[in-house]
């Protein structure tokens, strides 16, 4: 199907929308993919903040010109599905997640803060945890001296209290 002028500049204008405060971009092929498991994987994406697409080569070369993701377009050749995200580890991690849940994906290169990272680099960085998990287990450890010292202070309050009686 053949998109008018219009149009291609609509959609390199939305990809670029899309991409513009990405961290990382990671691109898979999906040849014979099911349906229902590209409906998973949109789901997974929309639930970690990652902007995925399908989408025309061409088009997703015009639109990471003069980005961070411009060595990227070397690599988009055949059905490809686009996976970027602001957090340096989401895309990542949802492609790479999937990968080993569907063998029709399959990750093919990424891209983060200009640097091209081949598959085991994007498995590398889909090993890292996310911002969040880091947060959180920050907000462990510092709580856990708190709690520590609270069960302490509350046991020496039960032992002045048996002591006194």
């Amino acid at each position: 199907m053949s998109l008018n002028i219009e149009t291609k500049k609509a959609a390199v204008e939305e990809i670029s929308e899309g991409i513009a405060n990405a961290q990382t971009m990671v691109i898979a092929e999906y040849r014979g993919i099911s349906v229902a498991s590209m409906t998973e994987l949109r789901a997974n994406a929309r639930k970690e903040g990652v902007y995925l697409r399908v989408l025309k080569n061409t088009l997703a070369r015009r639109a990471v010109e003069g980005t961070s993701f411009a060595a990227l377009a070397e690599h988009m050749v055949g059905p490809l599905v686009y996976a970027a995200s602001e957090d340096a580890v989401a895309a990542a991690k949802v492609l790479h997640q999937f990968a080993k849940k569907d063998d029709k994906i399959i990750v093919k290169a990424g891209s983060y803060n200009g640097e091209l990272l081949d598959v085991a680099k994007v498995a590398e960085l889909a090993s890292i945890p996310s911002r969040d998990e880091l947060l959180s287990k920050l907000l462990f450890v510092m709580k856990a001296p708190v709690s520590g010292f609270a069960r302490g202070l509350a046991a020496l309050a039960e032992k002045k209290e048996s002591e006194a009686a």
